[in-house]
Parts: structure tokens; C-alpha cells; sequence
């Protein structure tokens, strides 16, 4: 059910939508922005008052965000970028063209300035790159009153409170992390470790990958986790919400990568034509040059497929076979690696799981196909000629080895990308199954060579 009402509202002069918005909820006001040309959405969040326009420019959703930043004078730009948390202020600022993103940073506050230029050093996709440094932390020689004192005088300017991080009074190294319901349940009197779990806990580098940010979020049930240096030092955390954006991120990444194209960074409406050409194109001309080489495989089998014209009927069911199964397997694999229920050191045990998998389902498959052909031979729908039988049979043992080879391929093709260091998402449905075309009609034409020699061929 839609309830974002002004989605068919957006024909209001700025000041009036502007004032509309202020009665919803800001995700849909970013929604509703991202609805609008850029120049109307840049009129109307200029209308907000400036605490709203911050927390629309918060919402990840918000896909314009960069694109408004930029076209605003470079002190209103630096005013709503100052208000804003240090973390999506970076997310905006690396978009932007690097012309204009220095003049935006040499407009900004200081302490802005060098928070956002400390986030923008940590590549995209890394626990550096999605943490916040507007965290909370004590000494370990506070008490829990002291804590929760704290707490009240900075909770405004702070990420989230539900997470307090206990430090070395002198060196800043984390000591302890002490949830907020831990600390409102301890006698305000005790020191502050008195409230920390036995446990140490849960960090992260600056470099980590995002998956597996996402993967300790889900293992361990956090609402942050926070990223230190090689000393100990906390440097920022990752928040829970953070957290699920970048993992949504990477699964839409990983989907579009899958269906045999470049991930995207915009909504599919948003992306201009020569943008979506160029996403698309690489991959889709890369697949088209390797499905030549079916051609080149048909080619090599001529004489046999003149002799015995009725094996192309089954070329389509043979091909797509193979491929439906490689896809099976890839997307399995894939999503395994990705939330580390396999390793690399595990191929050999997937190759031993996928070999009888393999055989059985092509055996099945097998079964059926020659099922159908001596179904249509008995009841007169299509005449296969006098060696009906063996070229049933044909059929049968080619979708087996077809099948098989299918659910090996892709099984192992993830492991090889990630042993070279590539995203496994990489090994796509499309890739694995022209892969599988091409060795499918050699395997088809092959075991049509053994079984009908003397005969048709």
C-alpha cells in the first residue's frame, strides 16, 4: 500500500511542497525528492528549514543527495554539510566532481573538514569507509553515574548511545564495550567495567570488507561494532543501520552482477541512456564473442548433423540444460561463499558433493527425455525414423554428462574467481551457461558419435 501521499503531488510550487513535506516522514521526504528533476529537487530541499533538509540529506535513499550538494552555492552546500553526521557527509563528498568537492571542503568547519577527509582515505566498500566518529566513549576510571552524566551532555551531537565504548584514560585504547541497558540497570556508585560483560570485544580494521562487517553484525547480534587501528585505537564505529544499507547495497551489486551486467549506483529510472548503454554493453558483447563458439562447435560437427539431421532437434534442450543446472549450482556456491559457509580450502568436498548431484539430476533428466521421445514415436506425434531407440538413448546419456559437467563448472567457477582475487558474483548465470553451451554440444555430439556409429553417423 502506498503511503508516501505526495508522490502524486509533485506539481506543487517548491515553497508549498516544501511545507507539505514537513507533515511526513523524512524517508519520504527523500523519497518524493528522488522523484523530482534535480533542479526542482534542489528548489525544494532549499525551501526546508535546515534541520530537516539534514536529516532528508541522512537518508541513504536519498539518491540525489550528491548531485544537489553539488549545485548548491558552495556555503550552503558547506552549512548542510556541516550539520550533518561525519559518515553520510563523506558518502555525498566522494561523489562529487573533484573540482567541486574541493571547493566544498576548503568552505567547511575544520573539525568537519578533516572528519570527512579521515573517512574519505579508507576505500569504498570497507569498514572505514561506512563507520561514523560521532561515538560515545568514557575512561575506564569513570563510574557508571559519570557514564550515564556523559551521555546526557553529548547524546545530541552522537550517532547512537546504545553503545558505550570504555577507554585507557591515557593511552585511548578500547578497554571494554558496555551496552546501554547494562548501564542504566548498574548501581550509578560502581565503576563503569562493572557493567561490561566478560567478553572481549567485537572489532573490526578499517579495511575490512563490508560482507564481512554485515557477517559479524548478523553472527553476533550487534547494534555497532567499532573499527580500530593496529594499537587498539577505536577510530569510528559501524552502526547497525549502516550495517543493513551496505548489505543491501552488495546483494542488489551482486544480483545485477549475476545477470551478466555492471552493478549499477542508481536507480534504474535515474540512470541516463548512454549510462545504462555502457553498464550493459561490455558484458552482453563479452558473452555474445563466447557463444560464437557454439557456432564454431556446431561447425565442427557438420557432417554428422547432415547425416543425422534429427540430433539438432535437441540441441535447445541439451544447451539449456546444462546451463539451467550451472546456474543452480553457481547461485548456491555464490551465496555460500558470500556468507562465509564455505572456504576456499572446502572445492574438494563441493566438487564431491556436486559430482553425484550432477549425475543423478542429469539422470532424471535423462529419463525423461527419453520418456518424451518414445511417448511421441508410439502415439504418432513425430516420426525419429527406424533407430528411434538409440537416439533416445543418445539423448538420455548426453543430458547425464551435460548435466554433470553443468553442476561442476559451476560449482568450481566461483572458487577459481575468488582464488584470483575477483567477486565471485562475477561468475554469472549468463557466464556459466555459455560456458556449459559450448561444452554441452561437444559432450551431445560426442556421445551421439559413440552410440549411433554404424548406424546414422
Amino acid at each position: 500500500m502506498e503511503t508516501n501521499t505526495l508522490l502524486h503531488e509533485t506539481n506543487l510550487p517548491p515553497a508549498a511542497l516544501a511545507q507539505a513535506m514537513l507533515k511526513q516522514h523524512v524517508a519520504d521526504n527523500a523519497e518524493t525528492l528522488n522523484n523530482l528533476e534535480l533542479e526542482r529537487a534542489s528548489k525544494v530541499l532549499a525551501a526546508l528549514p535546515l534541520e530537516r533538509a539534514v536529516e532528508v540529506l541522512d537518508q541513504p535513499e536519498f539518491v540525489a543527495a550528491a548531485e544537489i550538494i553539488g549545485s548548491l552555492p558552495a556555503p550552503t552546500a558547506a552549512a548542510l554539510l556541516n550539520a550533518m553526521s561525519a559518515d553520510r557527509a563523506a558518502d555525498i563528498v566522494r561523489l562529487l566532481p573533484d573540482d567541486t568537492k574541493t571547493l566544498v571542503l576548503s568552505v567547511l568547519d575544520d573539525e568537519t573538514r578533516v572528519a570527512i577527509e579521515r573517512l574519505l582515505v579508507y576505500p569504498e566498500d570497507t569498514a572505514g569507509s561506512l563507520m561514523t566518529t560521532e561515538f560515545v566513549s568514557v575512561p575506564s576510571t569513570f563510574t557508571v553515574g559519570q557514564t550515564l552524566e556523559h551521555i546526557r551532555s553529548v547524546e545530541r551531537t552522537r550517532e547512537t548511545v546504545y553503545a558505550i565504548y570504555v577507554l585507557e584514560p591515557h593511552g585511548k585504547r578500547l578497554v571494554q564495550m558496555v551496552s546501554l541497558r547494562r548501564l542504566i540497570s548498574a548501581d550509578p556508585a560502581a565503576p563503569i567495567l562493572s557493567a561490561a560483560r566478560d567478553n572481549k570485544p567485537i572489532t573490526v580494521t578499517p579495511q575490512t570488507d563490508r560482507e564481512e562487517v554485515g557477517r559479524l553484525f548478523r553472527k553476533y547480534d550487534l547494534l555497532a561494532v567499532p573499527v580500530v587501528d593496529h594499537f587498539g585505537h577505536v577510530l569510528g564505529i559501524v552502526t547497525v543501520d549502516d550495517a543493513i544499507d551496505a548489505i543491501l547495497e552488495e546483494s542488489t551489486e551482486d544480483v545485477q552482477r549475476f545477470g551478466g551486467m555492471e552493478a549499477i549506483d542508481k536507480p534504474y529510472l535515474q540512470m541516463g541512456f548512454g549510462a545504462m548503454i555502457k553498464k550493459r554493453a561490455g558484458w552482453l558483447c563479452a558473452l555474445f564473442l563466447s557463444e560464437m563458439l557454439t557456432a564454431s562447435a556446431m561447425q565442427s560437427f557438420e557432417s554428422e548433423l547432415e547425416k543425422a539431421i534429427v540430433l539438432t532437434l535437441f540441441v535447445p534442450l541439451i544447451m539449456s540444460s546444462g546451463g539451467n543446472s550451472g546456474s543452480q549450482a553457481t547461485s548456491l556456491l555464490i551465496r555460500a561463499l558470500a556468507l562465509q559457509e564455505l572456504r576456499l580450502r572446502d572445492w574438494w568436498r563441493v566438487a564431491m558433493r556436486e559430482l553425484p548431484t550432477g549425475i543423478v539430476l542429469g539422470a532424471i533428466l535423462g529419463v525423461i527425455g527419453m520418456v518424451r521421445i518414445t511417448l511421441w514415436q508410439h502415439f504418432g506425434l513425430y516420426d525419429y525414423g527406424q533407430y528411434w531407440p538409440l537416439v533416445a538413448l543418445t539423448v538420455g546419456v548426453a543430458l547425464v554428462g551435460i548435466v554433470t559437467f553443468g553442476s561442476m563448472a559451476g560449482s568450481m567457477l566461483p572458487f577459481i574467481l575468488k582464488r584470483l582475487g575477483f567477486d565471485p558474483a562475477s561468475a554469472s548465470a549468463p557466464f556459466v551457461a555459455t560456458l556449459v553451451d559450448v561444452t554441452g554440444l561437444v559432450i551431445y555430439f560426442s556421445v551421439a558419435l559413440v552410440i549411433l556409429k554404424g548406424t546414422l553417423l
